[in-house]
């Protein structure tokens, strides 16, 4: 229910800023004909460089930016970000804990326990975690133009900050400039719950499961922009380094 609760106060502060902002289109981004190779080769290195990003060298944060005027992912940049976030060893291994308390906490029984049990739990937890990313992350960001980064603002108040990254989750950055409700992250929740059907338990089918999965991704989505949004200064008061400057806000 506290999850619940954070996706419903996330969605209005963030259908609140769409109604009270204009939203124009920013300037399009330089097509490839109007863009150097130069400039283009500096790109992909910094793209490459955003991509390779971990928390303390070891937790994924492969999509996240700090350029607000970050040029648009291609399909395949997309597609790239989904399979190396969704796969890198790292995830894994979330996953088998993840799977590990579920089996504790005996959540759907009809898995049973053992080591049988804790493999069909730990599929499980990959097909909602890969699924989520597939549609959230590459297949409604390609349909709809979105970009599946998150801009990390990194400047201006706390309270500013924390509204900004709760919201994030549910507006999106269009890949010809400006700003629209994120559909893909809200589409791409509720199609990989409505697919959870097909091999969570039969006992748990139905409308409740395809809510609760689609919940706790727009959960964890809300709580990953808190974490990524924050990170350099939480990093900042554990090491004493200055988070890294921030491009100036328009």
């Amino acid at each position: 229910m506290k999850i619940l609760w954070s996706c419903m106060v996330g969605l209005a502060l963030a259908s609140s800023c769409l109604a009270q902002a204009e939203l124009p289109s920013a300037p399009a981004p330089q097509t490839p004909a109007s863009t150097s190779a130069p400039d283009k080769q500096k790109e992909k290195e910094i793209e490459k460089k955003e991509q390779s990003q971990r928390v303390l060298g070891v937790l994924p944060q492969f999509a996240v930016t700090d350029r607000q005027d970050a040029p648009p992912l291609s399909p395949g940049s997309k597609f790239h970000l989904f399979y190396k976030s969704a796969f890198d060893p790292v995830t894994l291994g979330i996953l088998g804990v993840q799977a590990g308390f579920s089996q504790a906490e005996n959540e759907f029984p009809d898995y049973g326990q053992g080591a049988a049990g804790y493999g069909k739990r730990y599929g499980a937890a990959l097909a909602d975690s890969t699924s989520s990313g597939f549609f959230s992350n590459f297949f409604y960001p390609v349909l709809f133009k979105h970009d599946p980064r998150y801009f990390r603002l990194g400047s201006g108040s706390f309270r500013h900050r924390l509204g900004y990254s709760v919201t994030q989750e549910f507006v999106a950055h269009r890949d010809r400039g400006g700003k629209t409700f994120n559909f893909s992250n809200v589409l791409g929740a509720f199609t990989s719950g409505g697919i959870s059907n097909a091999y969570y338990p039969r006992s748990d089918r139905g409308f409740e499961l395809t809510m609760s999965r689609s919940v706790i991704a727009l959960g964890y989505g809300m709580a990953g922009g808190l974490f990524d949004e924050f990170w350099p200064d939480i990093h900042h008061k554990l090491f004493h380094k200055k988070p890294a400057p921030q491009p100036e806000q328009k």
